[in-house]
């Protein structure tokens, strides 16, 4: 029943924002973070857990070993869009979807099409030197010859624009989310456990008719929300189109 009320409220509404997280991405290959086979409970090989490796301080007291650990276990190059990101792109194009905001930094959503993707935890494809600005591709992180990525311009340390433990969003795309999502008819929000803060408390912000969730388990929110459906995202947003 739940996918039926899901596809009936999204034929009948212009004005759809999407919040998502690490389980959007699950289906592209992209491990999550708290699942079982996540990032945080699978073993590895490194001295520190992950947790501290992704933090502002490591990234400055241990800045060979945060590269190491940030190229093999954050950056997917291969990694394609599935059917959900496909399905979201769709809607954007049909007018329905007005904005993704996302936790993921894989730049999957554009990828796949979509264009007003508001990237709460920024992006592996943007780096920037943090002595002169000058921006960085992806691959220059890949293919730098150093473990440690420098500046060709000034020799500066290059670092990911993603937003470490420790450091603060950027608040331009956190304002312009607390917008989208105050203003929309109906709030999607898939593939997050709903634990981690400031990208939780965003549901707050929503007062419009449906709050709908959809994540293989079951979230603080489940209990707020007007549509429940604990199944893969890629397979539930394909149905409702």
């Amino acid at each position: 029943m739940s996918y039926e009320n899901l596809k009936s409220a999204v034929d009948n509404s212009n004005n759809i924002v999407f919040l998502g997280g690490a389980g959007v991405s699950t289906e592209s290959n992209i491990p999550d973070f708290r699942s079982e086979a996540g990032l945080y409970k699978t073993k590895n090989n490194f001295s520190y857990p992950p947790e501290v490796m992704l933090s502002h301080s490591f990234f400055m007291s241990h800045t060979e070993d945060f590269f190491e650990f940030y190229r093999k276990k954050m950056i997917y190059k291969d990694a394609k869009p599935n059917d959900a990101h496909y399905a979201l792109a769709e809607l954007e194009k049909q007018g329905k979807l007005k904005a993704i905001v996302t936790q993921n930094i894989d730049g999957l959503h554009q990828m796949a099409g979509s264009k007003n993707v508001l990237e709460l935890h920024g992006s592996i494809h943007r780096n920037y030197c943090t002595k002169c600005n000058k921006f960085f591709d992806l691959d220059y992180i890949i293919n730098s010859p150093d473990t440690i990525p420098k500046c060709d311009k000034c020799n500066g340390l290059v670092k990911p624009d993603v937003v470490l433990y420790e450091e603060s969003l950027d608040m331009d795309v956190l304002n312009k989310s607390v917008k989208y999502i105050s203003q929309a008819d109906i709030l999607i929000v898939g593939g997050t456990s709903l634990v981690v803060y400031p990208a939780a408390g965003l549901i707050n912000y929503f007062k419009g008719k449906k709050l709908v969730l959809i994540n293989k388990s079951s979230t603080p929110y489940d209990n707020r929300a007007d549509i429940v459906i604990h199944d893969k995202i890629g397979t539930v947003l394909k149905s409702v189109l």
